[in-house]
């Protein structure tokens, strides 16, 4: 069990991406990826050796200083967060968050999938890149799917993992009466980047099923 996480920011703005795009929440952004993708607009949080290390005890306080100022939910970000241990992390906000108000504040992750889930969350937004496809739990346990797209292998890979996805809900299907977790699937266009956002506006214009996600507190000036 991790007691310190090294820490790229914390803030409280609006989340610009996705299902939840408009919505007030509480950002954590954590330091170390080795998926290091090419076009990724955070590469400061790569290394995890040059953030602080940041105690939970110490993001408990700002996460309730959060919620009582109206975050509806924490974001826990990267880098990759899920390259740490995050039992305790998510134990103690479940729990000491219940205190204030009766009700613990929901836990939302953003994670390409590639390490093993730790930590118990509301809402998982998979990442997935081509260079490093996910692990099968987070495509059969995700909430929402955001691929981001620069070029025409990013448009394939988003069809490819659609199609496996489907392949995992038949087998689920047919195994266990269960229901299937609701999924929400997007095309977000890498930022700055002419070529992925046709892309992603002419894909999303033919396929139904996908929609279109823009990095909304950019055009903003958010955090």
């Amino acid at each position: 069990m991790e007691n310190t996480l090294p820490v790229v920011e914390k803030f409280h703005s609006l989340q610009g991406e996705g299902f939840h795009s408009g919505r007030s929440a509480f950002f954590i952004r954590l330091a170390g990826c080795e998926v290091g993708c090419p076009w990724c607009d955070t590469k400061q949080s790569w290394d995890k050796d040059i953030h602080p290390e940041i105690s939970i005890e110490s993001l408990l306080i700002d996460i309730n200083h959060a919620r009582d100022n109206g975050a509806s939910f924490i974001v826990i970000t990267g880098g990759e967060p899920l390259q740490h241990n995050l039992n305790s992390l998510c134990y103690e906000i479940k729990q000491r968050s219940q205190i204030n108000k009766g009700k613990s504040i929901k836990i939302h992750i953003e994670t390409s999938g590639v390490n093993e889930i730790t930590g118990v969350y509301d809402w998982i937004t998979l990442s997935p890149k081509r260079h490093k496809p996910p692990k099968e739990y987070f495509l059969k346990n995700f909430n929402e799917l955001k691929i981001v797209i620069s070029d025409e292998k990013d448009i394939e890979f988003a069809k490819r993992i659609r199609k496996k996805i489907l392949e995992l809900e038949g087998e689920k299907s047919n195994m266990s009466p269960k229901k299937l977790i609701e999924k929400n699937y997007y095309i977000q266009p890498a930022w700055k980047n002419k070529n992925g956002f046709n892309l992603a506006i002419n894909f999303v214009k033919n396929n139904p099923n996908w929609t279109l996600s823009l990095q909304t507190h950019k055009y903003l000036n958010l955090k």
